[in-house]
This record gives C-alpha cells, structure tokens and sequence, in this order.
C-alpha cells in the first residue's frame, strides 16, 4: 500500500504502512503511521493494526485491502 491520505475533523493525516517483527517472534506485525498534514504543527501517531503474517510482502498486500473506514477508527481511537 502506498500512502493514502484521510480527512477528518479539518484535518489532514497521511497514513503509511509499515512491518514491525519483535524479538523472539517469527511473524510480522502491520503497523500504521499517521502523520497530520497542518501548517503550523506536525503530529504522528504509530499504530499497530491486528494483522500478522510470516511474509512482509504478504502483509504489504493485505494493507491494500483496509478500508479508509476502517484506518479512521484506528485513527479516532489513538486521538481520544
């Protein structure tokens, strides 16, 4: 998944993929990276999202799927 930008409440967020793997674990975990898009602040939000996989790339491809709904509410949850 490239980048996909959201929009909520005014605001801009850019939200990027990534693939964590902790130590001693055989699989990896996706992860989502928020970063807000304003003027005259800057903020990013590191997220985990509940999907893991043994491949990265196969993790890649699964993030292709999510929703934008489904990337506000990790978004909105974060923000509370």
């Amino acid at each position: 998944m490239a980048w996909r930008i959201l929009s909520r409440e005014g605001e801009v967020w850019h939200v990027q993929p990534a693939a964590e793997r902790r130590a001693n674990q055989a699989t990896w975990q996706l992860m989502f990276s928020f970063r807000e898009h304003a003027e005259h602040r800057s903020r990013a939000i590191w997220a985990s999202y509940p999907l893991e996989s043994s491949s990265k790339s196969s993790l890649f491809i699964q993030a292709e799927r999510i929703s934008d709904e489904a990337l506000h509410e990790v978004l909105s949850r974060h923000l509370v």
